[in-house]
């Protein structure tokens, strides 16, 4: 099959280079070491379980939940690019 300028496989290692840095990059975010016992955001006491069940946790399950849809609606771009969104 004739590829051009890019050798046989090129698209897939492209693919996985790309996975690779976004587990890494996700990683990287999870936070280590022992939570707070008291949101950072409200200061209510965040239950022995969830600090057990949650490395690093900071806020408790209401903050987190109101940042999560905070940081879901701000990253609402179409990653995947598809032809069906350009025509929108």
């Amino acid at each position: 099959m004739a590829t051009g300028w890019a050798g046989d496989g090129a698209v897939q290692d492209q693919i996985d280079a790309t996975v690779k840095d976004g587990i890494k990059r996700a990683r990287g975010q999870l936070r280590q070491g022992p939570g707070l016992t008291h949101c950072e955001e409200c200061d209510t006491p965040i239950p022995e379980a969830r600090r057990k069940a949650v490395a690093g946790v900071r806020l408790c399950i209401s903050c987190q939940e109101a940042e999560d849809r905070e940081r879901h609606a701000a990253g609402g771009y179409n990653r995947r690019g598809s032809k069906d969104s350009q025509l929108r």
